[in-house]
């Protein structure tokens, strides 16, 4: 029997278009011999087409299961996760505990440093409080400025100077009321996949090759002119500790479903830090969380099954679960 999956997308946040074109990719490549599709479009405004899902259990008959395909604030932070809990209903990806937690930079930061993982030296400034000279006195320069709660490098700089600190941290600020200020480290930038509830698996990393100062917005999905090399070019020893980080990187952060797990490595020591936890990664024809997968053994159209599986599973498992005594 088919189960219908409601693919959600679009949304308030400012990678709206990156959500409309990872719903694209997913509701082309679902198998419709297994699933019945249906779409909910949220709009820039936060109006629900056709119509919300209700916070009900039981209110919103005819779905098995859901997919959130929202990138960013208010579908990637556990918003739209605790939505789906109070309505009793499957959903594909992390929880709202993990969701929250690596939407936020700072306490994924905190949480895996916490958990003796590395991660690049950084500070926190609040808008309306921002310091461009306390920073410089902190890290010197470059440094990346970072909106704290947002993803696809919309609101990010590096700054090498103070007029470009000056400059990010105000860009930054119209994204966040958080800001994170990170060292900035010279190097190389790998990405790695994980995916499963428990156990977790890594797939094989690639590495990103920037056309720009760094691998930014228009780099990730306007100019089509940055390079990825899957496999990426590492030793058998840095291949393995980097997949052993993004799986511990998760399990620090309460991280299951998925997720994509970016790190930086110091050209000139060799060290791996832990960047980001992506909780909700790009589905688009060139994002990576797929591309690393279909690499390792597990094709785009499987992935999904193995994705909307997991979902069902880890809500099975959560029925034993009792909520009064």
């Amino acid at each position: 029997m088919k189960k219908t999956v409601a693919v959600v997308f679009g949304g308030r946040s400012g990678e709206h278009e990156i959500s409309v074109r990872s719903a694209q990719s997913i509701i082309a490549a679902l198998d419709r011999e297994k699933y019945e599709v249906r779409e909910i479009f949220i709009t820039k405004a936060g109006e629900w087409q056709p119509g919300p899902l209700l916070p009900q259990p039981g209110a919103n008959a005819g779905i098995d299961v859901v997919f959130p395909a929202l990138h960013g604030t208010f579908g990637e932070d556990g918003t739209m996760q605790g939505l789906l809990e109070l309505a009793d209903l499957p959903y594909v990806g992390p929880g709202v505990l993990g969701s929250a937690l690596a939407m936020d930079k700072e306490v994924m930061k905190q949480v895996c440093r916490a958990h003796g993982l590395p991660v690049v030296d950084f500070t926190i400034q609040f808008r309306g409080h921002l310091d461009a000279g306390a920073i410089a006195v902190k890290f010197g320069y470059p440094v990346f400025v970072k909106p704290a709660n947002l993803g696809s490098s919309v609101g990010v700089a590096k700054a090498k100077d103070r007029a470009q600190l000056e400059s990010a941290l105000e860009a930054a600020a119209e994204f966040d009321t958080k800001i994170i200020i990170e060292r900035a480290v010279i190097g190389r930038e790998f990405e790695c996949s994980v995916l499963g509830n428990d156990p977790l698996e890594a797939s094989i990393p690639c590495e990103i090759l920037p056309s720009r100062e760094f691998y930014d917005y228009e780099d990730k999905y306007l100019l089509d002119k940055a390079v990825i090399e899957l496999p990426a070019k590492l030793s058998a020893e840095q291949t393995a500790e980097l997949r052993r980080l993004a799986v511990a990187a998760c399990r620090a952060c309460d991280v299951q479903g998925m997720s994509r797990v970016d790190f930086l490595m110091d050209g000139a020591t060799g060290q791996l830090f832990v960047n980001e936890v992506n909780t909700i990664p790009g589905f688009t024809s060139i994002s990576m969380f797929p591309k690393m997968w279909e690499y390792t053994g597990v094709p785009y159209a499987a992935l999904l099954d193995r994705l909307i599986a997991l979902a069902l599973e880890r809500h099975e498992t959560k029925k034993a679960t009792r909520y009064s005594k």
